[in-house]
């Protein structure tokens, strides 16, 4: 198999679209993401891939923390922003959780200590302990096949 079909395999899986930040001296990195899922409940961890080129990547083991954030379903131009895709330099406001650079508006805000980290292939793994998560009331942003999407509701008939 090739580098494309795998690639394109991997994207036959449907995920939430992600904006990873962390900050270090005062300033805030970020990086859209899909490499993201929960570890553990009981301790609350989670773990983010970042790959071996990406900026973010010794930022965060530098800053030993970053946050997780979900996108809603209104926030594709973030994506894009964090993920290269626009031309034009935009600044982006973050708030704060937890002390934690966090994207206004997320699903779900998540900020996490770098807990462990682990190098397999041209990744590396990093395990996060949760301290703090907050959460919003919309829907979420879907990537699937290498397309921005939206969850439509199925309607079913009572029985």
């Amino acid at each position: 198999m090739d580098d494309r079909q795998f690639r394109n395999a991997m994207g036959k899986f449907a995920t939430g679209v992600t904006v990873i930040a962390t900050e270090v001296e005062g300033e805030v990195h970020g990086m859209t993401a899909n490499a993201f899922m929960s570890v553990s409940i009981n301790p609350k961890l989670v773990v983010i891939s970042i790959g071996e080129n990406a900026r973010i990547l010794n930022k965060i083991k530098q800053s030993k923390i970053f946050t997780v954030n979900i996108l809603a379903a209104d926030q594709q131009e973030l994506s894009m922003i964090f993920a290269g895709q626009l031309k034009e330099h935009r600044e982006v406001e973050f708030d704060r959780l937890d002390g934690k650079p966090v994207t206004p508006g997320a699903v779900a805000q998540i900020a996490c200590e770098v807990s462990a980290e682990h190098v397999e292939g041209d990744h590396t793994l990093f395990i996060g302990k949760v301290t703090d998560i907050h959460l919003e009331d919309a829907e979420p942003l879907i990537f699937y096949s290498g397309r921005y999407r939206s969850l439509t509701e199925e309607k079913t008939a009572a029985l």
